[in-house]
């Protein structure tokens, strides 16, 4: 099972993973938000039906990430400023959602320039 060896923020607004074969990713913090696993954010399968919770409402600090801790051995929790604090990125999911969003150096300096534009760094 591959397994996450380093998680770390390297900017304000950036959320890299480090993995057990050497890959590493990065995605954006939004990214991983909009990625929440949990039924709220994503709905939930129940005998082959998925059912929707409602429309997703914008709060403050929606993409405000206040800390992340394991849970056993097996997946993450990502607490939010907005109080947000149900989804558990197991590290299958994890993993997914790191490879499918990977950044490239491209696309980080851009958002770095972005950044600094719009005064965030």
């Amino acid at each position: 099972m591959l397994t996450p060896t380093k998680i770390s923020r390297p900017k304000p607004y950036l959320l890299a993973v480090e993995w057990s074969d050497g890959k590493q990713t990065t995605i954006t913090l939004r990214t991983f938000r909009d990625e929440c696993p949990c039924a709220s954010c994503k709905g939930e399968t129940i005998m082959g039906t998925t059912y929707s919770f409602g429309m997703q409402v914008m709060k403050p600090g929606k993409y405000d990430l206040v800390s992340i801790q394991t849970v056993g051995n097996y997946a993450i929790q990502a607490d939010w400023k907005d109080g947000h604090n149900t989804g558990l990125y197991s590290w299958d999911i994890l993993r997914r959602i790191t490879e499918e969003f990977d950044l490239s150096p491209t696309q980080i300096e851009e958002l770095e320039h972005q950044a600094a534009a719009e005064g965030l760094l």
